[in-house]
């Protein structure tokens, strides 16, 4: 008998757990269904007649309208089912009851090993980061990061990173400072024990203007250096690299309570497994740490539409609910700005995987969240300062959200995918497949499979494992793939003209 899941009572399409042959017949609810069409995995098959114009449910939500009449056990996808997502909307706050609040007394008992810094900020890693002002230098703090590498190795520090990136520089305006912004964030993470800011010199983002943005660092933390203000950048940078893992050898590992750490989440090249799977797992990791008193970020704003209500009515007070509004609105209102389609989503890849419509999508990305309330909502290149789940500003690029998640202050990013990717970030990120299928074939890429979900093992089971990995990464005993191959990178969002 073929596998499968009504998530819903409501539902009138089920999920395929394998590739089902035309037809095949399927036992639901003590009636017989037979596939009509040869159906792949992850892929949905209505359970019942549909209407043209008749809205298609899943997860007990509308994902789409029937563009034609749909028969009972007919595939349903892009081919007869579309959004029905039009305009900007009016919204009314609704507090839901159901929503956890973060405790007013965090629970401490759980420890992860971490670097308290001077600040009293935590960091799970002991780097130095190279940060670049514009992108001509990128190759000359490429140099650094390899020659610091090589130079300091076995120093007490877990190595030297620069993130390359082509802006600083013929930028103006909103564009200049969303650059500005991100770097700044980057600046102050707690994962690196120093920072090099590396300046050209004839730049835009001047390092005397970004120290502006930047605002008050510890010396002994941060350094500056102008390249075309000193004779020889490669033996001035080395030499301040050095002074940097002087400083960050003093740091040590210690207990820290898990209410300090802070945890992005992200999904990419999902699939019809995402909102099954590996989401739902994020959700109820991000529900535990929530009420463990630690933090969780949530972004990818385009990939909300169409389920933004259920975040917006879990906003801890009005204050918060109006600046989701904002939130949804001016993202919606910067693709119009632009003469582009705000529904243009999901991608060819999510469609291969099963996904057919935005609010389909966007009902197994706001999973992520679980079913804490919303304490705050944060700008792009704005940083964590309240426990509990914050959303983000940002776009549904991964490695542009990536580096935002990053920059606002997650330790950890965690990324789920239905299709695999090997992209990774400034910070771990943790890879976590849908299906089993993906865990297996790209063991490299993959760290984590949420996919056994599916073959029984209880949410409660994998969940306390993947806490268990979690806290393992955060203390330094594991290292993901990305770490392990050197996949880092960042992209930063841009938004004007260059000159």
């Amino acid at each position: 008998m073929s596998r499968f899941i009504k998530i819903n009572e409501q539902d009138s399409v089920i999920v395929l757990y394998e590739d089902v042959a035309a037809g095949t017949n399927i036992l639901l609810d003590g009636q017989e269904l037979t596939v009509q069409q040869d159906v792949s995995a992850g892929h949905k098959i209505a359970v019942r007649p549909l209407s043209a114009g008749e809205h298609v449910f899943k997860f007990g939500y509308s994902i789409g309208i029937a563009s034609q009449a749909i028969e009972a056990g007919e595939w349903v996808h892009t081919h007869n089912v579309k959004s029905g997502l039009h305009g900007k909307l009016d919204y009314t706050y609704a507090p839901v009851a159901s929503m956890q609040h973060p405790p007013a007394s965090p629970q401490q008992e759980l420890t992860f090993n971490g670097y308290v810094r001077a600040n009293g900020d935590v960091g799970i890693r002991n780097e130095i980061w190279i940060i670049n002002t514009v992108g001509c230098i990128n190759k000359t703090c490429e140099a650094l990061a390899r020659m610091g590498n090589e130079q300091f190795r076995g120093r007490g520090i877990d190595g030297v990173y620069h993130f390359s990136h082509p802006y600083g520089c013929s930028q103006l305006g909103d564009d200049l400072q969303y650059t500005q912004k991100l770097l700044a964030s980057l600046v102050h993470h707690p994962n690196a024990a120093g920072v090099l800011i590396v300046g050209l010199g004839c730049e835009n983002n001047q390092i005397s203007l970004f120290k502006e943005v930047i605002g008050d660092v510890d010396p002994n933390r941060v350094k500056f250096m102008g390249a075309q203000e000193v004779g020889d950048e490669i033996e001035e940078g080395l030499e301040l690299i050095s002074q940097l893992v002087d400083y960050a050898e003093q740091m040590k590992r210690q207990a820290v309570p898990v209410s300090k750490l802070k945890v992005g989440l992200k999904c990419g090249g999902s699939d019809g497994f995402s909102g099954i799977t590996a989401n739902p797992l994020l959700g109820a990791f991000s529900d535990w740490l929530t009420q463990q008193g630690g933090s969780t970020i949530l972004t990818e704003v385009p990939e909300m539409f169409g389920a933004e209500t259920i975040l917006m009515n879990r906003a801890v007070n009005q204050t918060v609910f109006e600046d989701t509004v904002h939130l949804i609105n001016d993202f919606k209102e910067y693709f119009i700005s632009h003469g582009q389609e705000v529904y243009e989503n999901p991608s060819p890849g999510n469609k291969a995987g099963g996904i057919s419509t935005l609010e389909e999508k966007s009902l197994g990305c706001t999973q992520k969240a679980g079913h804490a309330a919303v304490v705050n909502v944060l700008p792009y290149g704005g940083r964590v300062s309240q426990p509990g789940l914050n959303l983000l500003q940002a776009p549904g690029n991964d490695l542009v959200s990536v580096t935002a998640l990053s920059g606002s202050g997650a330790h950890i990013v965690l990324f789920t995918t239905g299709r695999g990717t090997p992209f990774g970030g400034p910070v771990p990120t943790v890879k976590v497949a849908t299906n089993s299928v993906l865990a297996g074939r790209k063991k490299n890429w993959i760290d984590f499979n949420a996919g056994e979900l599916i073959e029984g093992k209880p949410m409660e089971e994998l969940s306390q494992e993947f806490i268990q990995y979690l806290l393992q990464v955060a203390s330094g005993e594991q290292t993901t793939n990305n770490e392990k191959f050197g996949f880092r990178e960042i992209a930063i969002f841009k938004d004007g003209v260059t000159l």
